[in-house]
């Protein structure tokens, strides 16, 4: 099959990488895969495809990238399968002359939340494409809000990248892991006040934080790592025993996944698309959503209970590894592209 999927950009994101995953491994599989990216002009379309320029951080791309000055439906390739990967895409993919092939909308957050015009975003998730999701939440919106069915594509963490490794550090410390973002639903204000209150009454918890970029106040973090390569995120993620996930709301919430492949308890809000793996008491601690005092909480139980921590990440990573496996996910989504149309 000739499979297209335009993407928003191909910087390092996790949605980003699912996308790429997902191009890489059909293209493994024998099809034509092409990523069309916007580039912001004509000449810088032209000049990246010259010089092939694509994601420089997931090691042997195969798929073709494909840059085009903007997003025009009358510039994507013919093909049989043609994927929206984000609200921005979905309009172009919906115009999309029919030699395109049949169309689909991978949906990986609720974007009207955080992310342009809600009145604009949700006018995307009607248009009439094949909708992915990739959590049970996400599929939940579509059929309460929009009326819409969709297929249910957890997205998978890659054992290659994401496993247990050096032992921790044996100091009596108790480091605990959250992810720094500047977006604000993203929970870091929440995070910092839970790890405040816990670290006054437990002095060996360090809070260990890590992003693509160092942040202004950087004296929250007792150990900051900023953009870690690829191959050294399963080191960090095995060094600290809890991964903390402050956000609001996730489509799914990839590197509290990978924590947790990585043998990591989680302790997380209730943030929607982490009902798909985060089972409270069983593979994670989970507190109400935005509820910084029941998030602190649940964070000093697992500080606490070595014993309860241990269990949850042995559990975690178990669950994460067993539940959601990248064959299983590409030959779904291979599936579906190969469907007749109108076939449910």
């Amino acid at each position: 099959m000739r499979i297209t999927f335009v993407c928003p950009h191909v910087r390092i994101a996790g949605g980003v990488r699912a996308i790429l995953t997902y191009a890489d491994r059909l293209s493994g599989r024998g099809h034509e895969v092409t990523v069309v990216v916007p580039a912001r002009d004509v000449p810088r379309a032209w000049w990246r495809n010259i010089r092939r320029t694509g994601p420089d951080w997931i090691p042997g791309f195969t798929p073709r990238v494909l840059w085009t000055p903007g997003l025009q439906a009358e510039t994507l390739p013919a093909g049989d399968a043609v994927v929206a990967t984000a609200w921005q895409t979905a309009g172009p993919v919906n115009a999309a002359p029919a030699r395109c092939g049949r169309k689909f909308y991978l949906v990986q957050h609720y974007e009207s939340l955080y992310h342009g015009s809600p009145e604009e975003v949700d006018r995307t998730y009607t248009y009439p494409l094949r909708k992915m999701v990739i959590s049970s939440w996400l599929r939940e919106i579509m059929r309460e809000k929009f009326q819409s069915e969709a297929e249910l594509l957890v997205t998978p963490v890659d054992p290659a990248l994401f496993s247990r490794v050096d032992p921790r550090p044996d100091d009596g410390l108790v480091r605990v892991l959250m992810l720094h973002h500047d977006y604000a639903w993203k929970g870091v204000a929440d995070g910092l006040e839970a790890v405040r209150r816990v670290k006054a009454r437990r002095p060996e918890v360090r809070l260990v934080g890590f992003g693509v970029k160092r942040p202004k106040r950087g004296e929250a973090y007792d150990e900051y790592h900023e953009n870690l390569p690829q191959n050294r995120l399963a080191w960090l993620y095995s060094r600290c025993p809890i991964f903390l996930c402050p956000s609001w709301d996730e489509g799914l919430g990839m590197p509290s996944m990978e924590a947790m492949a990585c043998g990591a308890a989680l302790v997380t809000y209730d943030n929607g698309g982490s009902r798909d793996y985060a089972l409270d008491g069983q593979t994670a601690l989970v507190a109400r959503r935005r509820d910084v005092a029941h998030l602190a909480e649940r964070l000093e139980l697992a500080v606490c209970d070595p014993g309860l921590r241990a269990k949850l990440a042995r559990e975690g990573m178990t669950y994460i590894r067993r539940e959601f496996d990248w064959e299983r996910a590409v030959a779904k989504m291979e599936a579906l592209f190969d469907q007749p149309p109108g076939k449910n």
